[in-house]
């Protein structure tokens, strides 16, 4: 009997005692936690806001060099001038919807100039129908009229296309294009203005 009762007090010592070392290992986890977590999580944060900072004023191109643009103006600048569509596009790497441009079943002759800057980007002579719901050219008028960015968004890498007087962007280039090129510049409507002859 005696064995009985100091066996059961045995396991409701080992048993307090075991939970208060549990409690004691919680709160000692929970400091520790906010400890370490607390510097990473900041660290994340400032780092996040200043890659941003960093890749809104100094956009590189392929090679890694600073692009300077002859235009360098402040956003809220370009808010002024630009539609909001437009804004959204050129200034915040925007995409318009498919089908819906009001440059995409335009057949005029003419050129194509950036909506941003008006420097000249395309034209009319080779504009053609790809069959992507957005204006799309085999080259621009000349290979300095624009730059091209890799563009590592939504989960695929593709070739961002860049006017090079102002750094707007204007769409996107693809390798599924036509002769002589190959290549498919598939631009925003809203990123360009048509000049017709």
């Amino acid at each position: 009997m005696l064995y009985r009762i100091l066996f059961k007090k045995s396991i409701l010592i080992f048993f307090d005692s075991f939970s208060s070392n549990v409690s004691k290992i919680q709160n000692e986890f929970s400091v520790m936690k906010n400890i370490v977590l607390f510097p990473i999580i900041a660290a994340s944060l400032i780092l996040s806001d200043c890659c941003k900072a960093n890749n809104d004023s100094n956009q590189s191109n392929q090679k890694g060099g600073k692009m300077n643009y002859e235009i360098n103006k402040p956003e809220d600048e370009w808010k002024k001038e630009l539609t909001p569509e437009q804004y959204k596009i050129l200034r915040q790497k925007g995409t318009e919807m498919a089908f819906t441009g009001a440059l995409y079943k335009n057949h005029d002759k003419g050129t194509y100039v950036c909506a941003a800057c008006g420097a000249v980007l395309f034209s009319s002579e080779t504009k053609y129908e790809s069959g992507s719901g957005w204006p799309s050219f085999y080259q621009p008028t000349k290979e300095s009229a624009v730059n091209e960015e890799k563009d590592s968004t939504h989960g695929m890498v593709r070739t961002e296309v860049l006017c090079a007087k102002c750094g707007g962007h204007l769409g996107h280039v693809f390798s599924d294009g036509p002769k002589p090129t190959g290549l498919r510049y598939c631009i925003n409507s809203a990123s360009l203005k048509f000049q017709k002859e």
